[in-house]
């Protein structure tokens, strides 16, 4: 094996963010979910380097006006326990689009990244927004279709 034939990493220099609107009404969450969680990890730029941080900014609005397919409303259960006995709470996914309409969208992308301090600092340039506005005008953001 001679030296010309080791591939090297590609390490870019510097890194543009731009920033993405993503409409939610009546997508359905898986799908919407994996576009954003390729997005914030930059796979859809010809500089995706894997131990990078080269994605991008995601702004999500209409997330309480997401769709589940099948019966996931009823039967899908999000647990969550407080390290205590007894501490265990369930809920199923109709009630957290009620209670809480950006946390059934987050769980979601938040599986799909990385677990490690490289998907925390990912899934920091992810907001979601319940209704139709948000505050990043400023950023002049571009409409990404799903």
């Amino acid at each position: 094996m001679e030296v010309k034939d080791i591939m090297k990493t590609f390490n870019p220099k510097e890194v543009k963010q731009d920033w993405y609107l993503v409409d939610a009404e009546k997508k359905v969450l898986g799908r919407v979910a994996s576009e954003i969680a390729s997005v914030l990890r930059g796979k859809n730029k010809p500089i995706f380097t894997p131990h990078l941080d080269a994605g991008d900014f995601v702004i999500v609005v209409n997330a309480d006006k997401i769709r589940l397919t099948g019966k996931k409303l009823t039967d899908k259960i999000y647990y969550s326990y407080s390290g205590y006995p007894g501490g265990l709470t369930e809920m199923p996914a109709g009630k957290m689009l009620g209670k809480y309409p950006t946390r059934l969208l987050h769980l979601a992308v938040r599986g799909m990244l990385p677990k490690n301090s490289l998907g925390r600092k990912m899934l920091k340039k992810l907001k979601i927004y319940a209704g139709a506005e948000h505050p990043h005008e400023a950023q002049t953001p571009k409409m990404m279709e799903i």
